[in-house]
């Protein structure tokens, strides 16, 4: 759904094959009236947009060319996050796109199918391997002249996933990352829960590893600063950490097939802050790992040329 005017408005139906990129821009296209079951529309939509002209084309009724902008800043901060993520899922029907194409598609179905982990990717994604990567070896015009998905001042990033393969008692999981989601871990949480890890429902103004947002901020901080030095070691901790989240996730739809109602809340309950406290020991862990390793690396440590 996009709002348009502050009180016209369209939504189009997202097929379930298929799937859609919005970046701060108004991207819907076309919009077929005669189709309710896949469209919805605000009333007098059309009859405004004839009263005032406002319709650029001849041919078609496209929400995007009446409503939506096509300007520079569009080119160097909207259009080429969409980009990236079709080039993604479509390398093949989205090869001739470039971060500054207009035109892309709404929605498109992909080439292959869609797990959780590549949401993940794109969610933590900086142009990871093309020359336009903040933290890639490109040139100091390329690494600067588009917004990147993953930015410094994300707070919070999130993955609401709703599952058709277990009872729909325990089937929502919401994935979320505390800091800058490029250094960070996404942790599985049921929804079916009434009670929140303090870790994760207290945030002080102030630096403290107890908070989930606070140990993820200096994780990051730490990981960027030597990020030649430290990259691996954070993308090994991430992987694993998803492996260990995926085993036990699966531990506990097993378990939770046996319960029901009040009971099953609370083991959901229970086991959400099981998984709170081992990621946040994990983060720990490679935390302090990587700041021990950190003091080798100072510009002021001296070391004798081996020459002398």
């Amino acid at each position: 759904m996009e709002i348009a005017t502050g009180h016209h408005w369209v939504a189009v139906r997202i097929p379930d094959d298929c799937y859609a990129v919005a970046a701060n821009q108004i991207v819907i296209e076309k919009i077929n009236f005669e189709d309710s079951d896949n469209y919805m529309w605000s009333d007098g939509i059309e009859e405004f947009v004839n009263l005032h002209g406002l319709n650029p084309d001849n041919d078609q009724w496209n929400f995007r060319h009446i409503f939506g902008t096509n300007t520079q800043f569009d080119h160097h901060y909207n259009t080429p996050r969409v980009w990236f993520v079709q080039r993604y899922f479509n390398p093949v029907a989205a090869a001739n796109q470039t971060p500054e194409s207009s035109e892309m598609p709404f929605i498109r179905k992909p080439e292959r199918k869609i797990a959780v982990e590549d949401i993940q990717y794109i969610l933590k994604s900086h142009y990871n391997e093309t020359k336009y990567d903040p933290l890639g070896d490109g040139n100091e015009h390329d690494r600067k002249v588009y917004r990147a998905i993953s930015l410094s001042r994300t707070a919070q990033s999130h993955i609401l996933q709703m599952r058709n393969s277990v009872d729909s008692k325990h089937a929502a999981v919401q994935w979320i990352e505390m800091g800058v989601p490029s250094f960070n871990a996404y942790v599985p949480f049921f929804a079916n829960a009434d009670d929140t890890d303090v870790s994760y429902r207290e945030l002080p103004k102030k630096m403290d590893l107890k908070s989930a947002f606070w140990l993820n901020e200096a994780l990051a901080m730490v990981v960027e600063s030597h990020y030649s030095e430290f990259n691996q070691a954070d993308l090994d901790f991430q992987k694993g950490l998803g492996e260990w989240c995926r085993r036990k996730i699966h531990e506990v739809d097993e378990h939770a097939k046996k319960l029901e109602c009040k009971q099953l809340t609370t083991y959901l309950t229970g086991q959400n802050h099981e998984i709170a406290s081992h990621c946040n020991a994990k983060a720990k862990e490679l935390l302090f790992d990587l700041m021990t390793q950190g003091t080798e690396l100072s510009n002021l440590t001296f070391k004798m040329d081996p020459n002398l």
